[in-house]
């Protein structure tokens, strides 16, 4: 699927679901699902700018609150299983060896505050919270790092992503939802971008780790 189309079934799928589908899908990607929470946030975001079919605070709400659940789900299954859990079926959701690597990297660097940073992160956001648990971070330092995250991010990027689409919409007065596909196209490109970065992160973590 080419990113238009990806975009056109994304639009169509909050039209139809509404924010619950927000809510679920950042939920199971916290949780350490590949899918694209990030991105059906910003799009709702954009579509409630362009149209009265959303609520702005209700998206940011829906957002929030899969986040935190979804990490609260991941923070309890790493702690609970592990890194022998991960190392044996993290494959399946693309946490391989690699990235099991950088995430005990960055808690060995940067400790608890990767569970706040890392829901800004694309590589990080669906793997921090399973990292968390798997590396014993205490689990009241965890909701901390992990409410004031997920609330920040989905405040930044549903209100940002709102206000942008607003001053298009005043200026243009016809932001389609072809348009709206653009945007989000763009955004799904530039986490392509970001996710190279893996590659550096994995450097630094082969030469950073005291046990390498």
């Amino acid at each position: 699927m080419d990113l238009a189309s990806f975009s056109s079934s994304l639009i169509r799928l909050i039209q139809v679901h509404r924010p619950w589908i927000i809510s679920v899908v950042v939920a199971l990607e916290s949780a350490g699902v590949p899918l694209p929470g990030e991105t059906i946030l910003v799009a709702a975001a954009l579509l409630a700018a362009a149209t009265n079919q959303l609520d702005i605070a209700v998206v940011v709400a829906a957002a929030a609150a899969g986040a935190i659940v979804g990490d609260g789900i991941g923070y309890t299954v790493g702690r609970r299983f592990g890194m022998p859990l991960l190392r044996k079926y993290g494959r399946y959701i693309r946490l391989d060896e690699n990235r099991l690597l950088i995430g005990r990297y960055l808690f060995f660097r940067y400790g608890n505050v990767v569970v706040f940073f890392g829901r800004f992160i694309a590589v990080l956001r669906m793997f921090a919270a399973l990292l968390a648990g798997a590396n014993n971070m205490p689990a009241g330092r965890f909701f901390f790092f992990n409410v004031t995250g997920g609330i920040c991010w989905a405040c930044l990027f549903g209100f940002g992503a709102h206000a942008v689409g607003t001053e298009i919409y005043k200026i243009s007065e016809t932001l389609s939802l072809v348009s709206l596909g653009l945007f989000i196209a763009a955004g799904s490109a530039l986490s392509i971008i970001i996710r190279r970065y893996e590659i550096v992160l994995l450097r630094q973590a082969e030469r950073g780790l005291p046990d390498r």
